[in-house]
């Protein structure tokens, strides 16, 4: 019997530089954020050890938009998604990779000042598949090596 599988990441941080948001060839929108989050441990000699772990996380479609619209640096959030793996080869030919976070909802934790106007939910946004936005691999369909961007 094969041990079953789970990819799903729930972290949450504050933005360590503003969103970038780029559109794809289809005109979807396609984004990404570096996000810092603390944590920390009691080491043996009980002191307390703080460590910060700094993640992409890369948006796609209306929750793509909303992120660049409505949060920047040093703003907190949380996102629900799946661990990702990329290559690629740098302009010297060296072969890269990296992690990153493919989002399927961004929570804006950030108060709203008092008065305004709700900010639409990109946490209840359907996870964008990559044919809908125009990209060749779709989120969740086994063909998570190949980015839209």
């Amino acid at each position: 019997m094969r041990a079953p599988h789970v990819n799903h990441i729930c972290i949450a941080g504050c933005l360590t530089q503003d969103p970038v948001l780029r559109k794809v060839p289809s005109g979807a929108s396609a984004g990404d954020f570096r996000l810092a989050a603390d944590d920390s441990y009691t080491d043996k000699e009980g002191k307390t050890v703080g460590q910060t772990c700094f993640l992409t996380v890369k948006t796609w479609g209306k929750t793509a938009d909303l992120v660049h619209q409505y949060v920047s640096k040093g703003d907190p959030v949380l996102v629900e998604g799946v661990l990702a793996y990329e290559t690629w080869e740098s302009k010297t030919g060296e072969k890269r990779s990296r992690l990153f976070v493919r989002s399927h909802r961004v929570h804006f934790l950030k108060p709203r000042p008092a008065g305004s106007e709700p900010i639409p939910a990109a946490e209840n946004l359907p996870v964008e598949s990559a044919a809908a936005t125009g990209a060749t691999a779709a989120a969740g369909t086994g063909d998570e090596d190949v980015m839209p961007f």
